[in-house]
């Protein structure tokens, strides 16, 4: 039998998602706490990997268990006493053990924020890339609209991703909207490259200086060269919000 997580997260004091020497992780921290609630040491399987820094508002994981808790809530109870405060388990399930949080995912949902403002704010500064210069935000939502279908993503794909065997993705929504004052940047699509929402977000913000036509996606994208594209937007900004299955 397993448990289905969906987990929220402040990313700022983790190396990310995955275990790995030289820091925490929340992978770490999740399987820390499973292991003294349920008394059985246990492998946490997340439906994808975030960066060091990045946020999560859904991640979703599942753990396989000798025999399911008689008591759920009792046990998301348990979980949050035994992380930390920048960690919190939304929810727990019973599924199948056939489930996979990454394969059987039909899609995942990202959101960048920038904050653009002659001032920083202290409020969202662990949320938000600060941004001072003022931004034509309509052309930046033009670009974004071009990056909607199926393409190679290659240009947006990191330079230090490990190969993969196709760069080719499909996004279902890309789309700049402001809300409470920020820029948000909102991105579904079926699978995403690594850094491939934080390049995008770099190439958009050379596009709302003006350093970049509205139409410039579509020559990047035919491209296929990450040099030729924006640099890497900070990974504070970024958090996945939802993964639909």
């Amino acid at each position: 039998m397993q448990l289905r997580l969906t987990i929220e997260y402040e990313g700022t004091a983790y190396q990310g998602w995955q275990l790995q020497p030289g820091g925490p992780t929340v992978q770490e921290v999740l399987e820390r706490a499973l292991a003294t609630a349920l008394r059985e040491p246990v492998r946490v399987r997340g439906a994808g990997r975030t960066d060091a820094g990045v946020h999560a508002c859904g991640q979703v994981a599942a753990v396989r268990v000798t025999s399911p808790p008689p008591d759920l809530e009792r046990l998301r109870k348990s979980l949050n006493a035994l992380t930390p405060d920048d960690v919190a388990v939304r929810d727990v399930a019973l599924v199948d053990d056939a489930f996979d949080p990454r394969r059987h995912a039909r899609s995942r949902v990202y959101e960048y924020r920038i904050l653009n403002a002659p001032a920083p704010s202290p409020f969202w500064r662990r949320y938000a890339w600060h941004v001072p210069e003022a931004l034509a935000a309509d052309a930046m939502n033009v670009a974004a609209g071009t990056l909607a279908g199926e393409h190679d993503f290659a240009t947006f794909r990191g330079a230090d991703a490990e190969p993969v065997r196709s760069t080719v993705r499909r996004v279902l929504e890309s789309r700049l909207v402001r809300s409470s004052g920020l820029l948000v940047y909102r991105i579904e699509a079926t699978a995403f490259l690594k850094h491939m929402v934080r390049n995008i977000v770099g190439t958009l913000v050379d596009v709302g200086r003006g350093d970049r036509p509205a139409d410039t996606m579509r020559d990047l994208l035919a491209g296929r060269d990450r040099t030729r594209a924006g640099a890497t937007a900070p990974a504070h900004g970024l958090a996945l919000i939802e993964v639909r299955y």
